[in-house]
């Protein structure tokens, strides 16, 4: 299995490029939330890719992975902007939890939380703590309106339980993934038109959720 194949598998929307230059060219004007580049790319070394990206002013979270092991390609890649570094053989494991951590970092640093938002017919004050969908007052639970908030910072992305878990319930004693199925489920209710067949709220299976509007 590709690494492409993996991160996929758990959700992620993946791209690729099969050489240097084409990679370095799509990081450069495309907008992409973390790279992973090996530094034996063909016409043009991951090395290099990061280091130009870093000159043009673009902080995308990198990753390098390489079968190099000696602690002098570890500093070269680390010195030249790369967040973290991974070398073959991996475990698959561990470069998802990786990727992971690195998405978490870049989220929490880049993002600017949502005071209020529109989707639909659904108006939400998350400052006032007031919602409405067709001019009509929706009343949410604490939890609820936590949920639909990270979900709409976190929008267009998949949001792992585990992450939920995390930052919406903090780790609270008795709270598993159980308990953020049914509180997405009554957010469907309250929000979607089609809870069955929700638009904005969406299961990744296996995963987690993510809010697409």
């Amino acid at each position: 299995m590709t690494v492409s194949d993996l991160l996929a598998d758990e959700g992620y929307v993946v791209e690729s490029a099969s050489d240097g230059p084409t990679g370095l060219a799509r990081a450069t004007n495309e907008p992409f939330d973390l790279l992973i580049l090996d530094v034996m790319l063909p016409g043009m070394s991951g090395f290099e890719v990061c280091r130009e990206l870093r000159q043009r002013g673009k902080d995308v979270a990198i990753l390098m992975l390489t079968a190099k092991t000696q602690v002098v390609d570890r500093v070269v890649g680390l010195k030249l902007g790369a967040d973290d570094y991974l070398s073959k053989p991996f475990d698959p494991a561990e470069l998802v939890a990786r990727v992971e951590a690195l998405l978490r970092r870049v989220c929490k640093e880049k993002l600017t939380p949502v005071v209020s938002f529109q989707f639909s017919d659904v108006d939400v004050d998350f400052e006032k703590g007031e919602v409405t969908k067709g001019g009509e007052s929706v009343a949410l639970a604490g939890k609820e309106l936590q949920l639909l908030r990270y979900l709409v910072d976190h929008r267009g992305k998949v949001v792992p339980r585990e992450e939920l878990l995390e930052n919406v319930w903090e780790y609270q004693a008795g709270v598993s993934s159980r308990t953020i199925d049914v509180h997405v489920a009554w957010l469907r209710q309250k929000l979607e038109t089609y809870p069955q067949n929700p638009r904005y709220i969406q299961t990744v299976r296996g995963v987690g959720y993510r809010f697409s509007t």
